[in-house]
């Protein structure tokens, strides 16, 4: 039996971020990964992202349904099976949607995420290294 405050199934991006947020305000969380260690060359070298993306090792194996303008094609959808989630297995490649389609989420409905609501959440949870800019943080977490 688990004395957790929360119990979080899922060591991907959200999971981590969520489990350190909540043991940062004092709560116990137990976080639970099917996957194993994200420890190894084919997820540690950016430029070998093509091989965890095919390892039954690291990845679910799925893939899409039938894409009807696509010739009925199934699109591989790699998803991440190990500590860190997917983000262990895309080569570390960070990269924040488009401002205009948060601004048309928020236009058709989805209040508090337009372009402008969520920006300050990037910038909290980033640590650039590289010009300063209203558009990018610098003292968020580091691992």
């Amino acid at each position: 039996m688990s004395n957790a405050d929360y119990v979080i199934i899922g060591a991907g991006s959200a999971g981590c971020a969520l489990a350190y947020r909540l043991v940062m305000a004092g709560k116990r969380v137990d976080l639970i990964e099917y996957g194993g260690s994200d420890i190894g060359p084919f997820i540690q070298m950016p430029a070998a992202l093509s091989y965890p993306m095919n390892m039954s090792r690291y990845d679910w194996g799925f893939s899409s349904e039938p894409e009807p303008h696509l010739n009925n094609r199934r699109l591989v959808t790699p998803r991440g099976k190990v500590l860190g989630g997917s983000s262990s297995i895309n080569g570390m490649v960070y990269v924040r949607g488009h401002a205009r389609d948060f601004d048309h989420w928020a236009e058709t409905g989805a209040a508090g995420w337009s372009y402008a609501d969520v920006l300050p959440y990037f910038i909290r949870m980033e640590t650039s290294h590289g010009a300063v800019s209203d558009y990018r943080g610098t003292t968020g977490p580091c691992m």
